[in-house]
């Protein structure tokens, strides 16, 4: 089974213990990258990457040698592989957090890769340290393979709105401490310090990823029936919220300060790509025109 750029439909109160296991199992790989990859601003070393078999951290360098981890998300393995040719794979299947994470350190260990990380999880309230986690032990097989799905086609509008910028620009990526995934502009300009406040996660993290102004959408596998696309701005200008912003199932949502669409309004449009793409440029334009970005030296 493999994805063939549809928009799939996933009800998130159909897969949300599947969900709460997989974002753990994604925070141990994501912090073996983060332990070994060198430092990147916004921390841009960290995230993992949609692939055409499911999530993957990319080439990262330990020693003399580079290795990878795949969440192959049509065979349901991890897939960890060294440039000298060794492979381990860990099979992705109803199973704790603790079981997961001592069979990955064991794959790893027959690779030599002794990669020390802090097993306690971040971006959540309740961080359980890997090793003691019993409690998310859920994995529903055709439920991942619809969110890598959703993954897929919204990479792929991502990236093409992403193609539109010339200025500093993040990667399309996908974060393991918050779980969803993001593009991210920049007008060249430093911002305030962020105040911080992420749970379980260090003020400087954050200080870190908002030290310059910018405007960031994406997708999160939570809010709304089946997910939901956002964008904000970070200083959020004024007049953000007011901006007209297509289609007309996307609104401002306050408590958030960020506009939301539900994923649905996209899978069931007409023209999903067209909706979602209205989407990105509409929010960008509102922190772009309401912040004065120098537009013209930015764009193509």
């Amino acid at each position: 089974m493999t994805s063939d750029g549809s928009w799939p439909s996933l009800r998130v109160a159909d897969w949300e213990d599947t969900r709460d296991t997989l974002h753990m199992w994604t925070q141990v790989i994501g912090k073996l990258r983060l332990a070994a990859a060198p430092m990147v601003n916004h921390w841009w070393q960290v995230p993992l990457y949609v692939s055409p078999r499911g999530l993957t951290t990319s080439s990262v360098p330990w020693g003399r040698r580079l290795f990878d981890a795949e969440f192959d998300f049509v065979e349901h393995r991890l897939r960890l592989r060294v440039s000298s040719g060794e492979e381990r794979t860990v099979a992705l299947e109803p199973k704790p957090v603790a079981a997961f994470w001592e069979e990955t350190r064991r794959a790893l260990d027959d690779l030599g890769l002794d990669i020390p990380i802090r097993t306690r999880p971040v971006e959540v309230v309740r961080a359980i340290p890997f090793e003691e986690d019993t409690e998310h032990a859920s994995y529903d097989a055709d439920a991942v393979h619809r969110f890598w799905g959703q993954l897929v086609a919204t990479d792929r509008v991502l990236s093409t709105f992403r193609s539109r910028f010339v200025g500093k620009v993040s990667p399309v990526h996908f974060f393991w401490g918050s779980f969803d995934m993001a593009v991210t502009r920049f007008s060249g300009r430093t911002a305030p310090e962020h105040p911080g406040g992420a749970p379980n996660c260090g003020d400087w993290v954050m200080v870190e990823g908002y030290s310059h102004e910018l405007s960031s959408a994406g997708f999160w596998p939570g809010g709304g029936e089946e997910g939901a696309f956002y964008a904000y701005a970070y200083p959020e200008p004024a007049g953000f919220a007011q901006h007209p912003v297509r289609p007309s199932e996307a609104y401002y949502y306050e408590a958030g300060g960020q506009f939301l669409l539900p994923y649905e309004a996209v899978r069931t449009s007409a023209d999903p790509e067209g909706t979602l793409l209205d989407f990105l440029q509409d929010t960008y334009e509102a922190a772009a025109d309401r912040g004065s970005w120098d537009r013209a030296a930015l764009e193509r």
